[in-house]
């Protein structure tokens, strides 16, 4: 658990009355971590944040590039998860709850963020338009390695798609757990997938074969 986290963390069970009990709660299962947790066990919930951290971080990650953003984010996650634990129905798994709140406020705050954006590239899309393109400027996407190749291909999936796209293919998560983080049927999930997967197929196509063609453009200008 990151300092951050587990300074947000204590922070937010200061305010409950806790079980001062030191026990070492590795040996327990999620939903018995959960009912400690209600009961006001500090060290239950540090140990679901210690099982789920890492994990959780990296989903984030595959959807938000600024790490700063990303740590923050999963703090709120955890804090908002602590926050609701009342309410959670213990007849579920922690696990994909847990994630279904992170992917939840991930994509929150992209539409957030993506609503700025264009607000400001609409602003200035006048002066941009003013602009000469320089010839000499060489692709930025030549430089671009092939994890940042995915993401830029991800980027044009649309959202229900490509966060089913990522959780199965990139995250490894099943199908099941998929539909309890999504809150859809599992048979949607799978009609999501594959469509999520030709899509991603054709972008990634039609992207080589640009490379391709502004590739041998260049050899042919030398």
């Amino acid at each position: 658990m990151t300092t951050s986290t587990r300074s947000a963390v204590a922070e937010s069970v200061t305010t409950r009355e806790a079980d001062t009990d030191e026990r070492n709660c590795q040996g327990f299962n999620d939903a018995r971590l959960v009912e400690m947790t209600r009961e006001g066990s500090h060290e239950a919930f540090a140990e679901l944040v210690r099982r789920y951290e890492s994990r959780l971080i990296r989903v984030i990650s595959r959807f938000i590039l600024d790490p700063v953003m990303v740590e923050d984010l999963s703090q709120e996650v955890f804090l908002r998860a602590y926050r609701k634990l009342e309410l959670f129905d213990a007849s579920r798994r922690f696990g994909p709850w847990l994630f279904q709140i992170g992917v939840n406020m991930t994509l929150d705050h992209l539409r957030k963020t993506q609503r700025r954006i264009k607000w400001t590239l609409f602003s200035q899309k006048r002066s941009e338009d003013q602009r000469t393109i320089d010839p000499e400027t060489a692709d930025p996407r030549l430089s671009l390695d092939l994890s940042q190749e995915v993401r830029s291909v991800l980027d044009q999936i649309p959202e229900k798609y490509r966060t089913v796209l990522v959780l199965r293919d990139l995250e490894n998560f099943s199908t099941s757990e998929i539909a309890a983080i999504t809150d859809r049927k599992e048979a949607t999930i799978r009609w999501r997938l594959a469509e999520a997967r030709a899509k991603f197929q054709k972008l990634w196509t039609a992207r080589q074969q640009r490379d391709s063609i502004a590739g041998r453009a260049e050899v042919d200008n030398v």
